[in-house]
């Protein structure tokens, strides 16, 4: 498993860590693993996805360096700070069960077991530690009985000893005993697994390598942010909005994502407008506006003639670097568009992020018909846990006083927004295994392009994932169980596919590796890879 230490550094080194505010929303979002995360704080971890009946209980209740070289965590300048320190509301610790499913048995997954409890977790840590205890020979006595923690040695390993050990470690493993070292606050042990991660990692490599290149960056951050030493900035070049957008298209195209996010949205909002003489959209990622492209042609077709149609775009000044220019671009293409359909066609553009939305940034007007949807981007959105402001509640109730015809949400299906440190770890481990192995199916391995887009597009969003707290972590996923009990609370009504759409974004898949999978579960529908759900879209009806 050993690989090129000297290219794994160069493109390592390469990340940096920017401010939450910078996290470029267009590119592929990091869609979380279902798979057995470890002792979430809300007692509900991810797990593989089953397509059978289940039981549900809700809870109530994310392309370079940043220019100033500052680094996004939220941390104390000392060690002492660097674990069990919740930055969360109290309500991040209700307890509510899993809402994952599985897409055929239970046997394949993440090799690191779910706990729901704190003794459970305590015995994972037991299990864990002891296999780090048998992986470097050491005696048995040196494991407290209580907590089962290392004496600290302050002694660094050998290039040697790295060598010896290396051909009996698993990446995964070594990934989660780095990660609790950290949450113990072990500065030397957690620089000892660094050392050993330097050696098994490589960005070049197979998807687990390079997923482990960036987590051990993650780790490097959180480790020498919060620690005694003095964060040294990373810096790369960043990328041409040219060089950018080719990124993004490549995961575009290798992995359907986004292509399920913009469908199963259109489906659900294309019923619900049929026949209005009078629509507004409201987007609040509107990225290219291509989702709305297909959706202009077919209202177009429909009988009685087309609607008039407005679209507002919602965008920030993050996105016009990707794009190479301002919202006028995209209302410049929709526009084009609507006229070659004939349509009568007005765009609003929005530029700013959602959290600084207003109604009157949206312009509603008496008599028309209108669609909310949201892809990816409200779990970007602060909550409770992070501020009183809570934005992410704030919009939804901002978007209910409108009575849409629709709201839809795509979202990751995942548990991190309020989880501790190492239940996220794990949970992100086992997912970005998922992602990455979709990545390396649709792709060529030494595509140097392809390595680019990881790097640009996905890692840094890992690196706000592991390393940062409190404001400055926007990566802050929900299950669909979380997201159905608070738009439940905020007035909502959850409303199912119809058989024609689902059929529609199931053909989708066809063009893709077998590997995908879709399937609608109580009205939702959860996107997948092998045996693991990753992606929900739902669709929401005012109560």
């Amino acid at each position: 498993m050993q690989t090129s230490h000297q290219h794994q550094s160069t493109a390592i080194h390469m990340l940096h860590h920017q401010p939450a505010q910078e996290i470029d929303p267009y590119c592929l979002p990091h869609f979380q693993i279902l798979e057995n995360s470890i002792c979430p704080d809300t007692g509900s971890q991810g797990k593989t996805v089953s397509f059978q009946t289940y039981n549900e209980q809700y809870c109530t209740l994310e392309s370079c360096p940043a220019t100033d070289g500052s680094i996004a965590c939220d941390s104390p300048s000392a060690v002492s700070g660097l674990s069990n320190r919740s930055p969360f509301s109290p309500q991040g610790s209700h307890s509510c069960s899993s809402d994952h499913h599985h897409f055929s048995d239970t046997t394949s997954g993440s090799p690191v077991s779910g706990c729901s409890g704190v003794d459970d977790c305590n015995e994972w840590k037991y299990k864990l530690r002891a296999l780090e205890v048998s992986l470097l020979g050491l005696e048995s006595d040196i494991v407290d009985s209580c907590y089962c923690s290392y004496k600290n040695d302050v002694t660094r390993w050998s290039e040697k000893e790295i060598a010896e050990m290396i051909p009996k470690l698993n990446l995964k493993d070594v990934l989660m005993l780095c990660a609790q070292a950290i949450s113990e606050e072990d500065v030397c042990r957690a620089a000892n697994w660094m050392a050993v991660l330097e050696q098994m990692v490589s960005v070049y490599g197979e998807p687990m390598q390079r997923l482990g290149a960036y987590m051990l960056e993650g780790l490097r951050a959180r480790l020498e942010r919060s620690g005694s030493m003095i964060y040294k900035t990373l810096k790369c070049e960043i990328p041409t909005s040219e060089e950018l957008m080719t990124y993004m298209s490549i995961l575009f195209t290798i992995c359907p994502f986004w292509k399920f996010a913009y469908l199963s949205s259109n489906v659900v909002i294309r019923e619900a407008l049929q026949n209005e003489p009078r629509v507004h959209i409201i987007d609040f990622q509107i990225a290219q506006g291509t989702q709305w492209v297909s959706l202009i042609q077919d209202l177009a077709r429909q009988p009685g003639g087309p609607p008039c149609i407005r679209i507002t775009g919602v965008d920030d000044s993050q996105s016009n670097h990707a794009r190479g220019g301002g919202l006028q671009i995209v209302g410049k293409r929709l526009a084009e568009v609507a006229a070659s359909c004939n349509v009568p066609f007005e765009f609003n553009a929005a530029g700013m992020s959602g959290c600084e939305v207003e109604l009157g940034n949206l312009r509603i007007q008496h008599g028309e018909a209108i669609a909310v949807t949201f892809p990816y981007v409200l779990h970007h959105m602060p909550d409770e846990s992070v501020s009183t402001e809570n934005h992410r509640d704030r919009l939804l109730r901002l978007v209910r006083s409108l009575s849409p015809k629709v709201m839809t949400l795509v979202e990751q299906e995942s548990n991190t927004n309020t989880s501790s440190f190492l239940s996220r770890f794990a949970e992100s481990v086992d997912y970005y295994t998922a992602m990455f192995e979709s990545i390396d199916a649709g792709c060529a391995r030494d595509d140097k392009q392809r390595i680019s887009a990881e790097m640009h597009c996905v890692a840094r969003d890992i690196v706000n994932m592991i390393a940062c707290e409190g404001s400055e972590r926007v990566e802050r996923h929900e299950l669909l169980g979380k997201w159905r009990s608070r738009l439940m609370m905020d007035g909502f009504t959850p409303c199912s596919f119809g058989p024609s759409g689902i059929r529609e974004i199931k053909n989708l898949l066809k063009d893709y590796n077998e590997n995908y999978r879709v399937e609608a579960i109580d009205g939702a529908l959860y996107l997948g890879w092998k045996k693991r759900a990753l992606v929900t879209s739902s669709a929401w009806t005012c109560a």
